[in-house]
């Protein structure tokens, strides 16, 4: 049976814990069921929205279309014979459940991506990172259905159009394309990645590196910077790292010299967002019910009864005073629905 709800609440639904509705909430398990839904309930003037664990997401108002939260479960292990494994993930997973089940049958290449929260279905359109790893590096492909046609395609990797916190998905197909599963190709004998700041400062007093080692210190990192989730709602880090070419960094370098920066190319350079976004004087402030975590100022907060929209002014209030004060222009992370 079709798992479909009418006016269905979406606090439990969104880690902002924002109080709006949905006029129609649908939770298919199978593909084949994915298509039925779209068939019997999609509307050609109704909106469309798919999400996952809704850890990325802002709602600032009831949604009046269809929301999709496709809960297709399963790991399979399609090939472990060579130096490396290739695992197809269904997109209903938990992505941290995942890294655990990677670093237990000693798969490489996902353990720096620790404690990250979503769905595995989610991790591509995104293509969430941290600690200098993304997770396009282990995709193999991705499949889905289009929700025009229904026809279920797969792209691999390439065809994809990876880039920072950015893929085919969060562009040209935004909802327009619901992730079946993902297959990721992992090292059986991996080459640890601990160079990133924090990470190889953690790490330091380890005789031993191995993937649980990773994985324990990059959650001791983001335990350490990010607020309590049973105390607060929140979505993470809000705002993108901006990209500024070399010249301009230079010249805000010589202003401020310990402003934290990563090269991108020879051109470009990436800044820290929670940096200026600090500098600018937000850690920690609060208007209501919105805020600005004091420890890590990339993260805005919901301290209880906020609104979606007062989430967003206080986004946009941000915006503005980061771009008088350093002249870059940031954006957000969080898809704003």
């Amino acid at each position: 049976m079709l798992k479909i709800f009418k006016n269905h609440p979406l606090h439990k639904h969104n880690t902002f814990r924002i109080k709006v509705s949905a006029k129609f909430y649908a939770v298919p398990e199978t593909s084949g069921e994915i298509i039925a839904i779209l068939r019997k309930y999609r509307k050609p003037d109704q909106d469309l929205l798919i999400i996952g664990e809704g850890s990325n997401i802002l709602l600032t108002n009831d949604f009046q279309g269809l929301i999709i939260r496709p809960d297709i479960k399963g790991i399979e292990i399609l090939d472990k014979s060579s130096d490396n494994a290739k695992i197809k993930v269904w997109a209903g997973e938990n992505w941290d459940n995942f890294v655990v089940y990677c670093i237990n049958n000693g798969f490489g290449g996902v353990e720096n991506l620790s404690w990250i929260p979503g769905s595995v279905g989610a991790c591509p359109i995104q293509n969430i990172g941290a600690y200098g790893a993304e997770v396009k590096n282990v995709i193999e492909s991705v499949t889905g259905i289009l929700t025009d046609s229904l026809e279920q395609i797969t792209f691999t990797r390439d065809k994809c159009n990876f880039g920072y916190r950015d893929s085919i998905f969060k562009q040209e197909l935004k909802d327009r394309f619901i992730i079946t599963n993902v297959i990721f190709k992992l090292s059986k004998n991996p080459v640890f990645n601990t160079t990133y700041g924090r990470l190889q400062d953690e790490l330091a007093g380890n005789k031993k590196i191995d993937l649980q080692s990773v994985r324990q210190a990059v959650i001791k990192i983001r335990k350490d910077k990010l607020p309590d989730p049973d105390k607060f709602g929140s979505a993470g880090s809000f705002f993108r790292n901006p990209v500024i070419s070399k010249n301009k960094f230079n010249h805000l370098r010589s202003d401020y010299p310990d402003i934290p920066s990563y090269p991108v190319n020879l051109q470009e350079v990436k800044v820290a967002a929670g940096w200026l976004v600090e500098k600018a004087g937000w850690a920690g402030k609060r208007i209501g019910d919105a805020g600005v975590y004091n420890k890590q100022a990339l993260i805005l907060l919901n301290y209880g009864s906020a609104t979606g929209n007062q989430i967003k002014e206080l986004a946009e209030k941000i915006i503005v005073s980061v771009n008088k004060k350093f002249g870059i222009d940031l954006q957000t992370e969080v898809n704003i629905i």
